[in-house]
């Protein structure tokens, strides 16, 4: 009977295994502390030397606890707002488009930038996916998602990191990551364009 109640759970709610696999992983390494950190962020120096995990744990550890908590929040907000478009496996293949773009945007268009923590690109990257669902599903609230998350990707490439998001995270924001992490779970979601689950 538990099994079965996991099943209909996540049937239910299809982003929460994926939201929770983020969650106590991230959890974990901030636990570690700073030593962790540092052996886990991107690190640009790190990868050309052959530490190539940095590609992915640059994406789990984060700044602090206070950085963390600014994560999880939008994690859950997140799937709140778009959990059920795509399945379990379809969000563990957003999320993983997600880090693949921001890393290949990191190591082509920004050889300048040394080091990185946080999974708030990646995070773009589900909301991305998400919303674009949700567009072809013809949901409003999408489309009003939609523009919300253009206005905010301009304003970051025109103007810097939102006002107050650096206080609230506890140090500078990569505002690059926002956009290739919302461009590969968008390029993600549009290649399940003909898969998207029907609204609930």
């Amino acid at each position: 009977m538990g099994l079965r109640q996991d099943r209909k759970v996540a049937a239910r709610h299809p982003f929460l295994l994926v939201g929770a696999v983020l969650a106590v992983a991230a959890i974990v390494l901030q636990a570690g502390g700073a030593g962790v950190r540092e052996t886990l962020a991107y690190q640009r120096a790190g990868v050309e030397a052959g530490q190539l995990w940095r590609l992915l744990s640059g994406h789990l550890v984060h700044l602090g606890w206070s950085h963390l908590a600014y994560n999880l929040a939008g994690l859950a907000l997140i799937g709140w707002l778009v959990g059920r478009a795509f399945d379990a496996l379809r969000w563990a293949c957003i999320v993983a488009a997600s880090i693949l773009v921001i890393d290949i945007g990191f190591w082509m268009l920004k050889p300048a930038l040394e080091w990185y923590v946080g999974m708030s690109g990646v995070l773009h990257g589900v909301l991305a996916g998400g919303v674009f669902a949700g567009v072809l599903g013809r949901d409003r609230e999408a489309f009003v998602l939609a523009i919300v998350i253009v206005g905010k990707l301009a304003w970051e490439q025109i103007l810097g990191p939102i006002p107050g998001s650096e206080s609230a995270s506890g140090g500078p924001v990569i505002v690059d990551a926002h956009l290739y992490g919302a461009l590969g779970g968008l390029l993600c979601a549009v290649a399940f364009r003909h898969r998207v689950a029907p609204p609930a």
